[in-house]
């Protein structure tokens, strides 16, 4: 089964919701916690058992674990492994993007079936060239695993590249003038396209909060969309920005589900509101 397709049921089942697990100082602290490999197991833990079999998407942010170092990192495979062991499709937020080889052994990392880290999809950047991410999008297209391309973020530094306008020549032997956000978004579009996916295995991200007037949002493929809550994005502005898409949009919050913790059964509350919340929505 494509990684598409297994997100498509997920949804059906479990209500379009994906949960970041990123373990924060700030909220390993919250927690009552120690800021180390302790009480980061501790922290994953909770939030895997509590979250992992309700919702349908669960997005642990690898950095969090690495702070921790080896200890971390193994922490960190325990969570996607229990995750995915709950029916929760995981997508790694590790934003790799490299080329060549270097390339090639990040997708052994994480995108390999039987891999150490082997996630359902990861996040990468095409900011060295969108076809450097080609060893990404070739192996996740053999082992029925997804990429999700950074597109449209909400961080005030990303427009001074995203929203830089390139121009490129068309088919017809003329230009056009496209950001080269919208360009990464064309490129996206073009390989589910290829794929002939029509569930669509790659994704893009794109910010809750971002104003994507002039691109044409729909690539295929799923949209997550983090920057729900803590950020400032509401469910209604997901109406307003993806009004043509909604369906293809697949929602993330983090800290504004996580700050309910510790309690297990607070956590699950929590993300169980915004689920339904989405739900009369979207």
């Amino acid at each position: 089964m494509t990684f598409g397709a297994r997100l498509d049921r997920a949804v059906s089942a479990r209500g379009r919701l994906c949960v970041g697990i990123d373990p924060h100082p700030a909220l390993l602290q919250a927690w009552g916690l120690t800021d180390d490999a302790v009480g980061l197991g501790r922290f994953s833990r909770t939030a895997v058992e509590a979250l992992a079999g309700e919702v349908a998407v669960v997005k642990p942010q690898s950095a969090f674990f690495e702070r921790h170092g080896a200890a971390g990192i193994e922490v960190l495979e325990e969570t996607v492994h229990s995750s995915r062991a709950a029916g929760a499709v995981v997508v790694l937020d590790v934003k790799r993007g490299d080329i060549g080889s270097t390339a090639a052994a990040y997708t052994d990392a994480y995108l390999r079936t039987g891999a150490p880290l082997a996630a359902d999809a990861v996040t990468v950047s095409p900011y060295l060239g969108f076809e450097s991410l080609r060893p990404f999008l070739d192996t996740a297209r053999e082992h029925g695993t997804g990429v999700f391309v950074l597109a449209l973020t909400s961080n005030s530094e990303g427009g001074s590249v995203q929203r830089a306008r390139v121009v490129t020549e068309d088919i017809g032997g003329g230009t056009v003038s496209r950001t080269v956000a919208g360009e990464v978004l064309a490129a996206v579009r073009a390989e589910n396209a290829a794929a002939g996916d029509p569930d669509g295995s790659v994704g893009a991200v794109v910010g809750a909060t971002v104003d994507p007037a002039g691109l044409d949002l729909d690539v295929g493929g799923p949209l997550l969309v983090p920057g729900l809550g803590a950020q400032g994005g509401t469910p209604a502005d997901l109406r307003r920005v993806f009004a043509d898409v909604l369906p293809r949009v697949l929602p993330s919050a983090s800290r504004s589900v996580l700050r309910a913790g510790p309690d297990g059964t607070r956590l699950l509350a929590a993300a169980a509101r915004l689920r339904d919340e989405l739900g009369t929505l979207l």
